[in-house]
């Protein structure tokens, strides 16, 4: 899903800046008018480029943030419920061994 997000923003400023581009060529003014605006129109394509990977950046260290986050929650989870299965194994065989030594003593008799 982001990586759609981000190749529609991308195809977006493309196409705002290839349109401002047409559209400065096709005005009438001088060369150097139409040079000034073809720059400007270039600079301001490239600084809303660099928010946008700023922006979809800081989302995705968000993103991975918030799975690391939750990892750790499942890992933690896991431990947990693995500890209290083994205390349960352990009482089970405990239980199981003290049944035999009673019926080890039977035998003894």
């Amino acid at each position: 899903m982001s990586r759609n997000t981000g190749q529609t923003v991308l195809a977006l400023v493309t196409g705002a800046a290839i349109g401002a581009g047409i559209g400065i060529l096709f005005a009438p003014a001088k060369g150097s008018e139409t040079r000034k605006k073809l720059k400007e129109g270039l600079d301001d394509t490239s600084h809303n480029l660099k928010d946008t990977i700023a922006a979809t950046t800081d989302a995705l260290k968000s993103k991975l943030s918030h799975v690391k986050k939750d990892a750790e929650g499942t890992y933690e989870d896991l431990l947990s419920n693995m500890s209290y299965k083994t205390e349960e194994v352990i009482s089970f065989l405990e239980s199981k061994l003290a049944d035999l030594k009673s019926k080890n003593t039977k035998y003894q008799k």
